[in-house]
């Protein structure tokens, strides 16, 4: 983690912050490894319930208007606005300063929520027909229904998410490991008992229980005498008002991580019937090595990043960030071998059941093999602009990321006409390009990471992951059935076991093989029962 040029005595130091950036990943990413377990879990009983066409459609479209509402109260990205300015008020102004902080965000940002809350069920008809006018009219009358029952949950993922970025804050990622394995497992319940007598709507109430215990109650437990817990609605003090100079660029701006999903549904409505499920179904099996090797690093890296820019310890920053962004690469290009070379069979075993055939099954696939080639650029995305928030930048690469969502609109246009595929391809251009012009702008503004060694690590990276990939489909006997998928899927996982580990061992850099190393340690002492502290 210590840059090149730091002085010895930094060296220990940067050390130890690498080990805790990785210990820190490694708990998150054994977390959504599960989550994403029970994601899987999740949606082969959306599947099997539901299929993939317009009652599937329907409740993908559900979530735009709660997706929105939460994105545009920044609630997606909570801790990124709070914790750099709950950490300097802590180390400058004292325990109260923090509390009042606390208190003040979370009042503020629970009566925003509410009230647009109530105001989105109110024109919920409109909205979703002004949003998907190629839906029938029973589809949309459906869609709208499914959306009034998920909206309120987005009381309960702003308010646990404030709750929950303080904790992080303090060092405590519990809830936030917690949350979305409770959340996924409310989502099946809904599915296995309430889907029977309600149909797709057992699904809709689900994600609202998840979310209310998930999201909420159990960050509340976990706050428990480690955080003074209150509201102070203060739209106006200047608390509340300082969190949202850095939160309002989260607000106002988009980025293709989070603007793609939302074109998918949009534009996914000009490939016809199913389209929107099928990238959807696609989307959930590339988010795993992005969830797993992106998410764990970005979330574990904003804390010690903001750390060290806190503490004047600049050149650590920026050997940290290169660090990571090396593991970021190099992890992602085996995620994304993996994810190519396993597409076919894991799509067959996973979601081919029930209403869910082998004609969805071929479709998703397809969409599955497209999504994967973006795999590296969304996890260097997720890691490239924490280095920004560190410093408290929220706007430019806002702003940056607002740009290329604009520009990129007439290409998931062009490529929307040609389905789910179509709409893949355009989101991996678009999040390769965003992060590419990321790095730049980190270049430019902050003299760092030089971009030279960075683009070595990457052609490296990808040169590894083209060979892993090859090789792991190369071994598939190609077999018809589930059978065939099962025996396509042990082959193909022997050979990406295999060859990953040989290029983690003698083709990839030292940052990769350390995080991949700090990534496997902590999975095993999860498989194990035990529960190292962070």
């Amino acid at each position: 983690m210590s840059a090149a040029d730091a002085e010895p005595a930094g060296a220990g130091a940067a050390g130890a912050g690498a080990r805790r950036i990785g210990a820190t990943a490694a708990l998150l990413a054994g977390s959504v490894l599960l989550s994403r377990a029970l994601g899987l879990v999740r949606d082969m009983v959306l599947s099997a319930r539901v299929g993939a066409g317009p009652a599937a459609d329907a409740y993908q479209a559900a979530f735009q208007l709660p997706d929105l509402l939460n994105y545009f109260l920044a609630g997606g990205a909570l801790s990124i606005a709070f914790v750099p300015l709950w950490t300097r008020a802590r180390a400058q102004r004292g325990e109260a300063a923090a509390a009042r902080l606390l208190q003040t965000v979370l009042g503020g940002l629970g009566l925003a929520v509410a009230a647009a809350t109530l105001v989105l069920f109110a024109l919920a008809d409109e909205l979703v027909a002004l949003q998907f006018p190629r839906f029938d009219p029973g589809q949309q009358a459906l869609t709208a229904r499914l959306t009034r029952i998920v909206l309120p949950a987005q009381l309960f993922f702003v308010c646990g998410g404030v709750v929950q970025a303080a904790l992080m804050a303090q060092g405590r990622f519990a809830a936030q490991a917690a949350a979305p394995l409770v959340y996924n497992l409310g989502i099946i319940l809904g599915g296995l008992l309430l889907a029977p007598v309600l149909g797709v709507e057992g699904f809709a109430w689900g994600a609202f229980l998840g979310a209310a215990v998930g999201a909420f109650a159990i960050p509340l437990f976990d706050a428990r005498g480690r955080l003074p817990l209150g509201v102070r609605v203060a739209p106006f003090d200047r608390e509340f008002l300082g969190y949202l100079a850095v939160a309002a660029p989260l607000m106002a701006g988009v980025t293709i991580l989070t603007v793609d999903e939302w074109y998918d549904r949009w534009f996914g409505q000009l490939g016809g019937e199913g389209t929107i499920a099928a990238l959807a179904y696609a989307r959930r099996l590339m988010q795993v090595p992005v969830a797993v090797v992106g998410q764990a690093l970005a979330t574990a890296a904003l804390p010690a990043f903001a750390r060290l820019w806190s503490e004047g310890r600049h050149a650590e920053l920026d050997g940290a960030v290169r660090r990571t962004l090396e593991a970021a690469l190099g992890l992602g290009a085996l995620g994304a071998a993996a994810t190519w070379a396993l597409a076919s069979p894991a799509v067959l075993l996973i979601y081919e059941r029930g209403a869910f055939g082998p004609d969805d099954s071929a479709r998703v696939a397809e969409t599955l093999r497209v999504y994967a080639l973006a795999v590296p650029a969304w996890i260097a995305q997720q890691v490239a602009v924490r280095p920004f928030y560190a410093r408290g930048d929220t706007w430019r690469p806002m702003l940056l990321g607002t740009a290329i969502a604009g520009a990129v609109i007439p290409l998931y246009v062009h490529l929307g006409a040609r389905g789910a595929p179509g709409l893949a391809a355009a989101g991996a251009i678009a999040v390769s390009v965003n992060a590419l012009a990321t790095l730049v702008m980190a270049r430019v503004l902050h003299g760092a990471p030089r971009l030279a060694p960075l683009a070595l690590a990457a052609l490296r990276a990808v040169a590894v992951g083209a060979v892993v990939a090859l090789a792991a489909r190369a071994v598939q006997p190609g077999l018809p059935g589930a059978r065939g998928a099962l025996l396509d899927l042990a082959a193909g996982g022997a050979a990406l076991a295999l060859l990953g580990g040989a290029a983690l061992l003698f083709a990839a850099g030292r940052p990769t093989r350390d995080a991949a190393l700090s990534l496997l340690r902590r999975l095993r002492a999860l498989r194990k029962g035990s529960d190292p502290s962070v």
